[in-house]
């Protein structure tokens, strides 16, 4: 096994509101995930002002999630954290054209009463940003002819969806539907990542999101990566019976790669709205706020 790559990551999140706010609940999604390609070497979290209650938990997917509490009157609310990741490869010995042809896969994934329960497949559902539309899934399916193998057209997908959409910060928010950006082929990370995965659902095939990090300075000979200083977002399909880690495939249509030693795993779950880095609620803070958000990646010599 080749030596792991150290990367530190911080991620620094400021808002700042119109008017007090009295009392905040929040959620972050901040801590990266943990494996045997992926181990946790360092992390540290802070908020200011300093919450009442500030806990954390696994969520139904694994991910390490924070919650906490600010009860103190405040006009302004700062959470940061810092990682420190060791990183390995994680599909070097993959051949796509040896993976199980997708249509048997779309069939182990079928409910069937007295069969097994197969856990992937809770990812084969509609989700609330990725809902079940015809249109991703016609234009999945030119990829995805009979007996193809799964990760061979899943890569061929992703090929496709890279050269076929531009990469525009300018061209959607947050909650722009998936079928929008699919319609404009312009978008973010999140677009490209939920445009694959309602396309390769819409096929009966499990597929999550999944956020996380890009190095913010590539690795010599490396390209820079789009997305890369700020969180970016990506897909994994399942693909069983292929020597893959957990069974699960990771594509990045947004840079047209599987994702190695530059990608810091953050969280999965079945779109966005499940691993949103930050979020909560508030009492007060008037009509209007100003949110700044900072990422940075860096390879540690």
């Amino acid at each position: 096994m080749s030596e792991p790559i150290l990367l530190n990551v911080e991620h620094d999140t400021r808002y700042v509101y119109s008017a007090p706010v009295e009392l905040a609940q929040h959620l972050a999604y901040l801590r990266p995930l943990e494996d045997e390609h992926q181990k946790l070497e360092v992390f540290e979290m802070g908020v200011e002002p300093v919450p009442a209650q500030h806990a954390s938990s696994r969520d139904v997917f694994g991910n390490s999630r924070a919650y906490f509490t600010v009860t103190a009157r405040h006009e302004a609310l700062h959470v940061w954290a810092k990682s420190r990741v060791a990183v390995l490869p994680r599909y070097a010995a993959l051949r796509p054209e040896a993976t199980p042809a997708w249509e048997a896969v779309r069939d182990r994934l079928h409910y069937a009463a007295g069969a097994p329960y197969e856990p992937a497949s809770e990812f084969v559902a509609p989700s609330p940003y990725v809902p079940r539309l015809r249109e991703l899934a016609e234009y999945a399916a030119v990829d995805f002819t009979p007996g193809r193998p799964l990760a061979e057209a899943a890569v061929a997908l992703m090929q496709r969806i890279h050269a076929e959409f531009s990469y525009s910060s300018e061209a959607t928010e947050v909650n722009t539907p998936v079928i929008d950006a699919f319609r404009q082929k312009r978008g973010v990370c999140q677009d490209f990542a939920q445009v694959m995965i309602g396309g390769l659902r819409g096929l009966g095939l499990a597929a999550r999101y999944v956020s996380g990090y890009l190095l913010t300075e590539p690795l010599p000979g490396e390209a820079k990566l789009q997305g890369a200083d700020a969180s970016h977002a990506w897909v994994a399909v399942y693909c069983p019976d292929s020597g893959l880690p957990a069974d699960w495939l990771e594509l990045d249509p947004t840079n047209d790669m599987l994702p190695a030693c530059s990608h810091v795993r953050l969280a999965v779950g079945r779109d966005y709205g499940d691993v949103t880095p930050l979020r909560g609620v508030i009492r007060g803070g008037g009509d209007d706020h100003t949110l700044a958000v900072r990422v940075h990646t860096e390879r540690l010599v």
